[in-house]
């Protein structure tokens, strides 16, 4: 039986397909990977490992143009309506999780700054907020794999607690910040790594979000609890 042309076009295109979600993946498992080994040399506060987070960060990047770029190769095919999504989908997602892999680097970064001082106890709730962190990420990739929307939309749930528990440390290290002057120095590294950790759940919540798009196109997202009361006056 002869294969015709189209079904050439069709298994050329899919295997270019299921290559960019592979690419992805693995971008998402290399920032994932850095995040972990962030909060881990903040622990030990061992430099020397923070440097070759730093320099890690370079593979994520050339990973996201290696998407881009076959995202583009995709588009050219013509594709329809639903591959348009994934397309669409992918670039986010990609951008996303080279953001996560900057912020992973950016609490690598700090760690060592944060080595100049004496330990502090509230690193302890950075952890804290970091492993959750974590788990949004992972999560998140693994709805992405399966193309489960539910999956993804349990994960955006969990930006509230992310929240809470970030709002929480924010205003700890702010009455530290308070109390004892020589805290200032330390405590303001904290509150940036802090920060880096709520952006990384904030860009776990956007990949959540493509995931719903890929598998619903422009379907109402269901509500969400927003809880980050940094910004409240009390």
């Amino acid at each position: 039986m002869n294969t015709q042309p189209h079904d050439h076009i069709v298994k050329s295109y899919d295997e270019e397909r299921q290559r960019l979600i592979g690419e992805i993946l693995r971008m998402g498992e290399m920032s994932a990977a850095q995040l972990e080994a962030a909060l881990d040399v903040v622990e030990r506060r061992d430099d020397k490992a923070a440097a070759r987070i730093i320099g890690n960060d370079e593979a994520i990047d050339t990973l996201e143009q290696e998407v881009s770029h076959d995202v583009m190769k995709l588009a050219l095919r013509g594709p329809m309506a639903r591959d348009l999504r994934e397309i669409l989908a992918a670039l986010r997602i990609a951008s996303d999780i080279e953001r996560i892999g900057d912020y992973a680097a950016n609490v690598a970064k700090r760690s060592t700054a944060l080595n100049a001082s004496p330990p502090l106890p509230h690193t302890r709730g950075l952890n804290a907020l970091g492993q959750l962190v974590v788990r949004q990420v992972r999560d998140v990739l693994a709805a992405f794999a399966a193309n489960d929307a539910d999956a993804a939309q349990r994960v955006r749930a969990q930006d509230a607690e992310v929240d809470t528990l970030y709002t929480g440390l924010f205003r700890e290290l702010l009455t530290y910040m308070m109390e004892d002057a020589r805290a200032i120095t330390p405590c303001t590294h904290l509150l940036f790594m802090a920060k880096n950790l709520e952006r990384i759940g904030d860009h776990a919540t956007n990949i959540a979000e493509n995931v719903w798009f890929l598998v619903h196109g422009d379907d109402a997202l269901p509500p969400r609890d927003k809880r980050d009361e940094t910004n409240v006056a009390t």
